[in-house]
């Protein structure tokens, strides 16, 4: 927990014991519902937590922003974001319905009112938001196709609406035919060996009336 201070040091009094109670809460729940793996278990604020939140180092979400995250399993980045952003919406969507109840049970425990889930896949989903995230749950062609028509029109931030992908490794091939892409580099936040190859991607969408 001291890391995610570390790195964030403005939070609130009740983010961080929102923060504080993640790691006893997924513990709990693993017991019951496999959500994140024996090894990150231990590590959850570097490997999920802290993760997350390198989407908050490349952007600050404003007030009412609408974020969707895909593919959320456990709740990553969905959760640590809302927790970072009381005053933005966002809509978790997973097609594994008991990765859902253990993000409601989260979300629940710790009061956590501004997310909704939904058991689906995404093209399901009928609505448009400011940034879809996720971490890496596909190829980048793939989640485009997923993904299309979902971003809004209006423009609130400091980078357009688009895709913030969670990924890692050598992204040359994956991202060869998205000139638009911006990559952000974790290491470049964070110091911990972790990061090291760790990137958020930003793939600007545009608006499909």
């Amino acid at each position: 927990m001291n890391l995610i201070q570390d790195y964030f040091p403005d939070l609130s009094v009740e983010q961080i014991h929102q923060f504080e109670q993640l790691e006893g809460l997924y513990k709990d729940w693993n017991l019951k519902i496999n959500v994140v793996s024996r090894k990150d278990i231990d590590e959850l604020y570097l490997r999920h937590v802290l993760h997350s939140l390198g989407i908050a180092k490349v952007v600050q979400f404003c007030p009412g922003a609408s974020i969707l995250d895909v593919g959320t399993g456990g709740g990553f980045p969905g959760i640590p974001l809302a927790i970072m952003y009381p005053d933005c919406e966002f809509h978790l969507v997973d097609s594994i319905a008991k990765k859902l109840k253990v993000v409601n049970g989260v979300a629940d425990s710790i009061g956590l009112t501004n997310i909704k889930t939904t058991h689906s896949r995404v093209e399901a989903i009928d609505e448009q938001f400011d940034f879809i995230v996720s971490r890496a749950v596909t190829a980048m062609p793939s989640f485009v196709k997923w993904v299309k028509g979902k971003i809004g029109k209006t423009q609130k931030h400091d980078i357009k609406n688009g895709i913030l992908y969670l990924k890692g490794g050598d992204l040359t091939e994956e991202l060869e035919s998205y000139k638009t892409t911006t990559i952000y580099p974790l290491s470049s936040y964070f110091k911990e060996d972790f990061f090291e190859t760790k990137k958020v991607v930003h793939l600007p969408l545009k608006y499909r009336g």
